[in-house]
């Protein structure tokens, strides 16, 4: 699960790093809502190299504490984070770039929910749950037919 965990974080720093040169890219206009979904595109970039790798902003002071306590929420609840901060700014301008840009950190918080459900199951656990059910099922059913005899 460690190694799942560490590549998941490698995969968002890369991903950070598009939506954040895809903000830069967006704020090349004159367009006020272009420049405003492009900063909040920045920001969200900059937010999650906090959360994910504070060893890029290793001149901030508070960036460990902020990872910290990153660390400590479940990946439900980053996954939702993550993902309700890139939708701010398809809805405040809706271009292919912030299109773009949004969806590689929506990535993030949907690889975080994937996360949140766990790993599959093996087929023999299933087997046997559905066995053990079935069995109940016949118990039950023995159980009503006795009682209906009496």
């Amino acid at each position: 699960m460690r190694f799942v965990r560490h590549r998941m974080r490698q995969h968002c720093f890369l991903l950070q790093a598009a939506c954040a040169f895809a903000g830069l890219w967006n704020c090349v206009t004159i367009n006020p809502l272009n420049i405003a979904a492009g900063v909040w595109m920045m920001l969200n970039a900059f937010i999650l190299f906090l959360c994910e790798a504070p060893f890029c902003c290793q001149f901030i002071e508070f960036a460990n504490a902020v990872s910290a306590r990153a660390d400590k929420l479940r990946p439900w609840q980053k996954a939702a984070f993550y993902c309700g901060m890139a939708v701010f700014p398809v809805m405040l301008s809706l271009t292919l770039t912030t299109l773009f840009g949004n969806a590689i950190a929506f990535a993030t918080g949907v690889l975080y929910g994937l996360s949140a459900l766990g790993k599959k199951g093996d087929a023999i656990s299933y087997a046997r749950i559905h066995q053990q059910q079935k069995q109940m099922d016949e118990e039950k059913l023995t159980g009503a037919l006795e009682g209906q005899g009496l």
